[in-house]
């Protein structure tokens, strides 16, 4: 368990995990409340803004996330619930 507010997440392991998922648009949550006080719902924002702004603050990092081995499980929905109790063994 990390407490990402203590300790945002580091470069490697960001770029480590977006490898797993595929981009860090899919890491990003635009549910962050900085998301609209920013105005960056109004930007087109590339993968490299989106990378930049996860680094600088924890509340653009879309949780929970899981990391089990080589598997990374994103957010809430109910694949990724499943999907994480199912590589746990639950």
């Amino acid at each position: 368990m990390v407490d990402i507010k203590q300790q945002n997440i580091d470069a490697d392991t960001l770029d480590w995990i977006k490898d797993k998922v595929g981009s860090y648009e899919a890491l990003f949550s635009k549910k962050a409340l900085k998301y609209r006080s920013m105005g960056l719902h109004e930007k087109q924002l590339s993968e490299k803004d989106y990378r930049k702004h996860i680094l600088e603050e924890y509340t653009f990092l879309k949780r929970p996330f899981i990391i089990l081995n080589d598997a990374v499980f994103i957010g809430n929905t109910k694949d990724a619930v499943t999907g994480a109790k199912k590589a746990l063994g639950n």
